[in-house]
């Protein structure tokens, strides 16, 4: 029963998020801001999507979802999950899942920007992974985060070159 609920409120999430993410769209466009078309965008949604599913599949076969909890795993999750709201509100109205640019703004350079570059990306890398593991769906482990890197190697050099372009040379990440 864990799973199924760790399950919808990751579902909840990011359909929250996906909600979250259409008003910061109509706020940048509202104050200027490019959406830079990215061939990729739905590809990563039905990634995203696909995840879900093979998650709540593979792990339904592996243990019919009764599998103990690894205590592990689950606080990797918290603190992926707590990174993940950091991230959130540090971008503040910035954060989209869609690359949008709002000309001569400032790059966001703090909290894990800080740390590390294109730390939402990392976050969701790792999410891929350690959610798999939690609900030991092995494959998924595997699978998804390499799906990631693919799609990512493509979009974060586009994301970059819009920065630079939109921000006049002040530079991606």
């Amino acid at each position: 029963m864990i799973y199924l609920g760790i399950w919808f409120y990751l579902i909840l999430q990011r359909l929250l998020e996906l909600r979250h993410a259409k008003s910061n769209e109509k706020y940048q466009k509202a104050q200027g801001a490019i959406e830079i078309q990215d061939p990729y965008y739905k590809l990563i949604v039905w990634v995203h999507t696909l995840f879900f599913l093979a998650l709540l599949i593979e792990a339904y076969n592996h243990h019919q979802l009764q599998a103990t909890l690894s205590v592990i795993w689950f606080i990797c999750f918290i603190l992926l999950q707590l990174l993940r709201f950091w991230l959130l509100q540090t971008m503040g109205r910035f954060w989209n899942t869609k690359v949008i640019v709002l000309p001569g703004a400032k790059l966001v350079n703090k909290g894990l920007f800080c740390v590390v570059k294109h730390p939402n990306y990392w976050i969701v890398f790792f999410e891929f992974i350690v959610i798999s593991l939690l609900f030991h769906a092995y494959w998924s482990a595997i699978i998804f985060p390499i799906l990631h890197i693919g799609l990512m190697s493509k979009r974060i050099p586009m994301e970059n070159r819009a920065l630079e372009k939109y921000n006049e040379g002040r530079g991606g990440w």
